[in-house]
Formats: structure tokens, C-alpha cells, sequence
């Protein structure tokens, strides 16, 4: 059922995947990485935006153990193996705190930024706190995983902390994804997917993110290296050249894809 899921809609959640206790550890964990200042800060912001406060935790698997520990998680070799054919490549982590009055970000293509080719790239979205629309939770849109690298248009910053997104086709449409704490969204590296501000005042919407590529993927962007097998050993990939202000370099040649030129067949 995950794997056919996974590519009719696009994503799969698998329920309960990480214990209240492992969620736990990593609130208190990535928080004390926040007071020590670990955060990076890729946007501005204005006196007292809660992204200043908390900004994401980038690539925390390159200096933090439990970071590396969850990328290389056999749980979530488990679930990939299972609805990709073959055991991923792992490339990235990422923690966001999303803590209450923090803007969301705006809708996009995760291969927009990694270039993952041939296949794609493939996200792992660990819910560390409970997440609904009230605090933020993820948008998806179903079926957009057959589509190719969109153009971006221009974002409103006031409620995407990004400034860039893409538009929703014709046919399809947003879905907030609910979970709790525990659960794992995985997702296609082309599915549209962001999420809105958290509209709360007492609650946060944390999550740790690990990215991967597929087994048949020999290159993605030179940001994304070293690459780990999911035994923890490093793999060489080809660093991918691309990735302009619309689509992706392909045999040299920028593709460019704007919504209004999919043909029906695509949606």
C-alpha cells in the first residue's frame, strides 16, 4: 500500500515511526542547539520576527551525532526501500522550530534546489511536535509528482519566509497534512508541498527533515556533498550543474517549464 501510494499521490505517511521518547530528546536537543547559537539565518528579519529567535538548524548531521543517527536511520531505509525499490542516498538534514507567529513557506519542488538526476530527490519529514493548520502543518498537492521543475513566481514574504513559489496547476489543489509527533512524511522530490504561518500562540510546529536521493541517482548539486549511504559510508555522485531562476539544466540546455505549457496529460 506505501509504495502504490507513494506513486499515485505522491507521499506516504508512515504513523508512529519515531517513539514520544526519541521526539522528546530531539525538542530538548535541538533546543539547547538553539541557545548555543547553532541556527543559520538565511533571510532577513525584522526586531522580534520568531525566525530570528529560531532560525533552522542547517545540515546538523555534519557536526551533531543524533542528527547523522536519525539521516541513516534503518527505519527510514526501511520505508524508502520499500516505495523507491532500492535503498536511498542520504544528502541533507535540516531542523525548523516554527515556533508561534513564524511565517510558513511558500510552495515549491524540493529538485528545484538539489538537482537529484537521473530519478529524484526524496524527503523524510519527522513531525516533532503535533501539526495541523492552526500551527502550520505541511501542504501537499497530490499528484504533482509527475510533474517536471516548475517556473517560480514571486512569493508574498509576509507569509512565506522564502521569497520565491510555484503556482498550482489547473486541476490540482493544496492539502494540509496533520500528524502527530511520531509520524514520517515521505515525499517525492517534484511533489508541491509548503506550508503557512503558524497561526498559534503557545505552540511550536518543530520537525527534522532528512533529504535523499534515489539509488539510481549519479549527481545532485555540489551542496549536498558529502552524500552517505545509509550505512553511514560515503558515495560519490557527480555534482550537478543548474539550477537557474526557472528549472534545471538539462544535456546544457536550461528547461524551462511554465505552468500554463503542461498539457493535460500531466495533470
Amino acid at each position: 500500500m506505501a509504495k502504490e501510494t507513494f506513486e499515485q499521490q505522491g507521499y506516504w505517511i508512515e504513523r508512529g515511526l519515531f517513539s514520544e521518547e526519541e521526539v522528546a530528546e530531539m525538542r530538548d536537543h535541538f533546543g539547547k542547539m538553539n541557545e548555543e547559537g547553532r541556527g543559520y539565518l538565511e533571510v532577513e528579519v525584522g526586531a522580534g520576527d520568531p525566525l530570528g529567535i529560531y532560525p533552522r538548524i542547517m545540515m546538523p548531521h555534519r557536526f551533531d551525532e543524533l542528527s547523522l543517527r536519525f539521516l541513516i536511520d534503518d527505519r527510514l531505509d526501511g520505508v524508502m526501500t520499500e516505495i523507491l525499490g532500492g535503498s536511498p542516498v542520504a544528502v541533507q538534514t535540516m531542523f525548523y522550530f516554527k515556533p508561534p507567529g513564524a511565517r510558513g513557506q511558500a510552495l515549491h519542488q524540493d529538485n528545484f534546489y538539489l538537482l537529484a538526476k537521473p530519478g529524484t530527490c526524496v524527503g523524510a519529514w519527522l513531525a516533532v511536535d503535533d501539526c495541523d493548520e492552526e500551527n502550520g502543518c505541511l501542504q501537499v498537492v497530490p499528484g504533482s509528482q509527475d510533474l517536471p521543475v516548475l517556473c517560480t513566481i514571486e512569493a508574498d514574504t509576509s507569509v512565506s519566509f522564502t521569497d520565491v513559489t510555484v503556482p498550482v496547476p489547473p486541476g490540482m489543489s493544496v492539502m494540509p497534512v496533520p500528524m502527530k509527533a511520531g509520524d514520517v512524511l515521505f515525499f517525492n522530490g517534484s511533489l508541491i508541498h509548503g506550508s503557512l504561518p503558524n497561526m498559534t500562540t503557545d505552540r511550536f510546529r518543530r520537525c527534522l527533515i532528512g533529504h535523499y536521493v534515489t539509488a539510481d541517482a549519479t549527481e545532485v548539486s555540489k551542496w549536498y556533498h558529502p552524500c552517505l549511504r545509509m550505512d553511514g559510508s560515503e558515495i560519490e555522485l557527480g555534482s550537478a550543474i543548474g539550477g537557474g531562476v526557472c528549472g534545471e539544466f538539462v544535456n546544457d540546455e536550461l528547461r524551462l517549464v511554465e505552468v500554463s505549457k503542461l498539457g493535460e496529460g500531466n495533470h
